[in-house]
């Protein structure tokens, strides 16, 4: 996790976005006490929109802390995908 202020970072905006999307890095500008801006890549932000979703109801939630069960006792299988 990258910090700056807002002054630095309008130095060398170009610096901290390849940052950002090169490295999967979030990039904290602070504005003064307890007030801030988060910047993460569009990546990121996809996969935490993701993770929210599949967190949303207990049923997903069971459902996925199920698999990870089977996964960490060898309990799976491999299946081919069928391309339409």
């Amino acid at each position: 996790m990258l910090t700056t202020t807002i002054s630095d970072f309008s130095k060398d905006v170009k610096k901290y976005f390849d940052r950002v999307t090169k490295n999967f890095e979030t990039l904290i500008i602070t504005r003064g006490k307890d007030n801030g801006v988060v910047i993460m890549s569009l990546n990121e932000y996809n996969s935490l929109l993701a993770t929210n979703h599949e967190l949303s109801s207990k049923k997903n939630e069971q459902r996925l802390d199920s698999a990870i069960e089977k996964l960490s006792r060898g309990n799976s299988f491999r299946k081919e995908l069928i391309e339409t």
